[in-house]
């Protein structure tokens, strides 16, 4: 055995020194790996040289002035696109409205003109016109405009509060444009100075005597070679943008003038002139004026004074029949991502309920309510005055003061509460509505987790329903017809794989003009949202959508167009996202069958038939016409072939016209509210033969 052993390790030395792939030799090795270290370090200290020598003093740039906003505007406007555009406009009224706050101006102009020049004028201080102590040569106006980090809202002495805060803004929208021009009235003189692209284009000069005017007035347009050949500003965000300042502060006169062009054929008027001395209260009755309130009343007021550091305005309404939302400001600026002074009212509210709940005795019942319940169906406004805020980002999308918190919820606790007790009948209504929203996304909460305990999700679907075996909503389509002789002839036709079907029986409900006891009470409308999967409302989840396409099949008659409306109005009311996401189509089905020997064609109305008379037939060929009185009495082929065969059937994609939502919620209050008299109005101007006895009202 030892022998054996011996003669083994004999022929295992001798491989290694044959040069074995792991047992080489030991010295072989070491000087094998020695070299190659030394290659790499001299390959590593000749690229390190190489490197070195191309990266010098002469590529470090120095950007100097407004040259950095040039560079790179996402920086300091959040991109180029239309909005970071319409930013400039923002930065400059800001400034007017400093002036207004600070109680030197008592009104300001907004004018768009032909050339697509904006103006901003206001009757303030005007823009300190003297040489500036740091740069002797310089006017305060030059410095201002041309210089980064450079104004008056640094120190608190000149502005309580202000929107500006980093002397940032105006520079901006200097350096963003092909040409600036500003005026200044201070001391009976008027003064004039010209920018182009952030540089002054000559000093500051004196225009002659102006002794019945005082303040400033920035013209400016957006350059071409930033935002593009084409852009410019819109008269219609404008003349939002200057409204709602209007809205924030009542102590202020605003004058909006067009050119009338720019505006033709809007609502937009060309003049306009805005003082409301109700603030934020008159802003939402107005959002919220074809809305059902919980609460009759709007919960509004204020605290403190306006301007000045502490002070806050608030306007809150609840709605029954429509998605929440929340507008907050900090010194007149937008916070559209929210904030402290968001958090303050959330926390206000919430607790003053639970504090009535409390009173009632039923405190128990509202104990699983959160903020997120209570702003379910809140409209909101909300604006305070902070003096030197935090903003995240020069955009100043979202409040970053801490305090603010503090101040809006200590400013609207008590009026809250007082606001209850005055009317306690409509507030116990209110409570109803916030423990209803709470107990439906506990329930909702309840059912996503029992789904995922289980292996496989298993739903429990309306038992008409035919569902496709296709497991991922992409891909997936669900028709939605009328009737089961309709549902019978669609599930003859589908494709199974892919296409779902769920007949509906007759008309449904319609959502516009029923109340909420109803809509939940509705058998036809609860198998939809279940058979859908998203949720409606505010708890609507796109992800959760279990098709990619709704499409709306009804008969290609005035009932189906009818039962077509009502479906539409319910995504409409209770889905918009959606609508807005692109999942809601309608179906064409034919209305007319015809025949000749071995032609046959479908026609979708009595206009198409004609058309097809006449290309496709002979003038003197006896075309057999037959007329479908439903999808029920089409053969499956046939369904199949005209509307349900995605190779061969036309779609119509549901969708709201953009920019026009103030308007579409108008039509349809109107056309499908339960005001007989706005309907006949309605109907009688989009009629042109209608008279009393034809329109059913």
């Amino acid at each position: 055995m030892a022998k054996t052993v011996s003669k083994s390790s004999k022929t295992m030395k001798k491989t290694a020194d044959v040069g074995d792939l792991f047992g080489g030799s030991a010295k072989a090795a070491k000087a094998s790996k020695e070299s190659t270290s030394a290659e790499r370090a001299a390959r590593a200290r000749a690229a390190s040289s190489a490197g070195e020598a191309g990266y010098t003093a002469k590529h470090i740039e120095v950007l100097e002035g407004l040259e950095p906003v040039r560079r790179r505007p996402g920086m300091y406007i959040g991109g180029t696109d239309e909005k970071a555009l319409h930013h400039l406009f923002a930065e400059v009224i800001d400034n007017a409205m400093d002036e207004a706050l600070a109680g030197h101006a008592t009104f300001i102009e907004i004018e768009l003109d032909a050339e697509g020049f904006a103006s901003v004028t206001d009757n303030g201080r005007g823009i300190p016109i003297d040489p500036h102590p740091k740069f002797k040569n310089k006017s305060a106006l030059e410095v201002i405009m041309c210089t980064l980090h450079a104004g008056g809202k640094f120190d608190s002495e000149v502005y309580e509060t202000s929107g500006g805060l980093h002397g940032v803004g105006v520079s901006v929208a200097n350096a963003l444009s092909d040409r600036l021009e500003v005026e200044v009235a201070r001391g009976q003189k008027l003064y004039k100075m010209a920018f182009e692209r952030g540089h002054p284009k000559g000093k500051l000069q004196e225009a002659g005597k102006a002794p019945n005017r005082r303040g400033t007035k920035v013209r400016f347009h957006p350059d071409p070679e930033i935002f593009g050949k084409n852009a410019g500003f819109k008269a219609e965000r404008l003349f939002r943008m200057t409204r709602s300042k209007a809205y924030l502060f009542g102590g202020v006169e605003l004058r909006w003038s067009c050119a009338p062009e720019l505006v033709e054929g809007t609502d937009i008027p060309a003049e306009a002139t805005f003082h409301f001395e109700d603030g934020l209260k008159d802003y939402l009755k107005d959002q919220l004026s074809s809305a059902t309130l919980v609460h009759p009343d709007v919960f509004s007021g204020s605290a403190g004074k306006t301007g000045a550091h502490g002070g806050v305005q608030w306007a809150v309404a609840w709605t029954a029949d429509a998605d929440g939302f929340l507008n907050s400001y900090c010194n007149t600026i937008p916070t559209p991502d929210g904030g402290t002074h968001e958090s303050g009212l959330r926390t206000a509210l919430l607790k003053g309920l639970k504090d009535h709940a409390e009173r009632v005795n039923q405190g128990k019942r509202a104990a699983p309510v959160t903020s997120e319940d209570v702003m379910v169906g809140a409209g909101c406004m909300l604006s305070v005055f902070v003096r030197e805020p935090e903003f995240q980002g020069q955009t100043k999308d979202r409040l970053a003061t801490a305090e603010a918190q503090k101040i809006v919820e200590n400013a609207i606790r008590d009026p809250f509460d007082h606001w209850l007790a005055g009317n306690p009948m409509q507030a116990n209504k209110l409570l109803d509505f916030v423990v209803d929203r709470a107990e439906e996304r506990i329930r909702r909460r309840q059912e996503k987790d029992i789904s995922r305990k289980t292996a496989t999700r298993k739903l429990r679907l309306p038992g008409k329903l035919a569902d496709c075996t296709n497991g991922a909503a992409a891909g997936s389509e669900i028709f939605i017809v009328e009737g089961d002789s309709a549902g019978g002839s669609a599930k003859q036709a589908r494709d199974r794989a892919s296409q779902a079907v769920l007949p509906l029986r007759g008309k449904i409900l319609n959502v516009q003009s029923a109340t909420k006891d109803k809509l939940a009470q509705n058998q036809q409308l609860a198998d939809l949202i279940q058979a859908l999967g998203c949720g409606t409302g505010s708890h609507y989840r796109d992800e959760d959508l279990r098709y990619d396409k709704v499409i709306v099949m009804t008969d290609a008659d005035v009932d189906g167009a009818h039962i077509a409306s009502l479906l539409i109005t319910f995504f409409y009311t209770q889905m918009p996202n959606l609508i807005d996401r692109g999942h809601l189509y309608l179906a064409v089905p034919p209305l007319y069958r015809l025949t000749h020997g071995a032609k046959t064609f479908y026609a979708r109305d009595d206009k198409h038939k004609d058309e097809l008379l006449k290309k496709e037939f002979h003038a003197n060929a006896n075309v057999d016409i037959g007329r479908f009185k439903g999808l029920g009495e089409m053969m499956a082929a046939q369904l199949k072939e005209t509307t349900m065969d995605p190779r061969k059937r036309t779609l119509l994609r549901v969708k709201v016209v953009e920019d026009d939502d103030k308007a579409t919620k108008k039509s349809v209050e109107r056309l499908m509210g339960n005001k007989a008299e706005a309907r006949f109005e309605f109907i009688s101007e989009r009629a042109e033969f209608a008279t009393d006895e034809m329109l059913d009202v």
